[in-house]
């Protein structure tokens, strides 16, 4: 009996997935560069444009558990393709939006395909990969992610050189046409016959709405009485869902995952170092601009080496993943990240293109290091029936840890330390929580569920 899909349609599988999820990493980055153009043709200022970015992030962390949730019950291969035609559909409408509410409904209609899919993508992984592969899979996965966010970007400013601003949104059909013709190919796990708890997914997309929606109201100067009140609705909320859950065999909030100690300190260390890269990727530009006098152009090629670092690193430390053990491999990466960061927040007065690109791509390996085989430990140690779960935990831990690291850049901005080296600094202290997260799961007490992983494989008959 062996598990994951047989040669070659893994090799036609990892195609789906990997256009798949090019195509919602790029669709989401490349409406960055269009926003003023946004903003001209709309005829609307640029603080309300901004809110195409945000409707699109927060109904990402809203409706990613949920949909797991639902990936068990009807299937996680339907779940994954229904997600990617409407996210197509969706983004086929950007051309007839002629305002900004319509453009905004258009935006939550591709978040809601996208969750639909990114929800249960490391699932399929996982199905795709025989469980000694399962590294290399997640470090492949991590790539393509990086890999598409550097090339967003890039590919939104060539377009929008030559075609209007809805075109930059089209970019992205071809990579729906190849996965979703492709997608035959793809594992089909079998459904688990269990309701869905649709009161459950309710609460979770409220909670972390009020809360997250709460912050992003603060971060865009709205009153803060207005927001506080409005995250601790989200907080009171949460408190109630939480204790409905542990009565729940199936929750919708997989904390039957989380009180696994090597999951928990997992999620801690992904959701930490997360905030600590989000933290140097936003405040870096400011700095690069306003301390050291770079020109926008020239700040791009110095971003660049932290995601192309990525490219290479991520598929390296995911095949280690599976012949070194991930708490190693994590504590090596974010003592690499924290030597990084220091030197970042220490660099020259007047400092050369070298020396920020090395500074940049070291930092970017250390967390390359660490987040694939995070990710694999926290998949792999799910039961296979919990995968999805799993897998959209990890998603919106991700989620999380990146609007935490922007809110946290707003607040340091707001008190005039956001543009030294302070950013850097606190990041580094975030990857040293990180790091300590990765080191503590070497304990024998701690490591011991891993086995889980090795001895959890499918049988065939129940990936069609």
């Amino acid at each position: 009996m062996t598990d994951g899909l047989p040669l070659p349609r893994r090799y036609l599988a990892i195609a789906a997935l990997s256009l798949g999820n090019a195509l919602i990493i790029i669709d989401g980055g490349v409406a960055n560069i269009a926003l003023p153009s946004i903003a001209r043709d709309l005829h609307v200022d640029s603080s309300s444009v901004v809110s195409i970015v945000t409707i699109y992030q927060l109904m990402l962390v809203m409706l990613l558990l949920p949909f797991a949730g639902l990936g068990e019950r009807i299937g996680l291969k339907r779940l994954y393709q229904t997600g990617q035609m409407v996210f197509t559909v969706a983004t086929l409408l950007c051309f007839f939006a002629k305002s900004l509410p319509f453009l905004l409904i258009v935006r939550a209609a591709q978040a809601i395909g996208a969750a639909a899919a990114l929800s249960v993508s490391s699932a399929l992984i996982r199905s795709t990969y025989p469980a000694r592969s399962l590294g290399s899979g997640l470090g492949i996965n991590s790539a393509i992610v990086s890999a598409s966010a550097a090339l967003a970007p890039s590919l939104g400013g060539l377009i929008l050189g030559i075609a209007p601003w809805p075109w930059v949104f089209a970019s992205t059909i071809p990579f729906a046409i190849g996965s979703l013709a492709l997608g035959r190919t793809l594992p089909n796990p079998r459904a688990r016959d269990l309701p869905f708890d649709l009161p459950g997914a309710i609460l979770c997309a409220a909670m972390f709405g009020l809360v997250i929606g709460g912050l992003e109201s603060g971060v865009h100067g709205d009153s803060p009485v207005v927001s506080a009140a409005i995250v601790l609705a989200g907080a009171v909320l949460g408190v109630f869902f939480v204790r409905r859950e542990r009565s729940e065999s199936n929750p919708i909030l997989p904390l039957d995952l989380l009180d696994r100690p090597v999951v928990a300190l997992s999620a801690i260390g992904a959701y930490t170092a997360f905030i600590a890269s989000m933290t140097l990727i936003i405040s870096m530009p400011f700095r690069l601009q306003h301390e050291f006098g770079f020109t926008p152009p020239e700040m791009g090629i110095l971003m660049a080496p932290w995601p192309l670092t990525n490219v290479v690193v991520a598929p390296l430390t995911g095949w280690l993943s599976n012949r070194i053990p991930a708490g190693l491999l994590g504590g090596i990466g974010m003592a690499i990240s924290i030597v990084a960061l220091v030197l970042i927040a220490f660099m020259p007065v007047h400092p050369s293109y070298f020396d920020i690109i090395w500074r940049m791509a070291l930092c970017g390996s250390g967390f390359g290091t660490f987040l694939p085989p995070n990710a694999r430990l926290i998949i792999g140690s799910a039961p296979r029936e919990r995968a999805a779960a799993a897998g959209g935990m990890v998603s919106t831990i991700r989620l999380l840890g990146q609007t935490t690291g922007a809110t946290l850049v707003a607040a340091l901005l707001a008190v005039g330390i956001g543009t030294g080296m302070a950013p850097p600094l606190v990041a580094a202290g975030l990857a040293f929580v990180a790091g300590a997260c990765s080191l503590a799961r070497l304990r024998p007490s701690i490591r011991n569920p891993q086995r889980e992983e090795t001895q959890d494989v499918q049988p065939a008959a129940q990936v069609r």
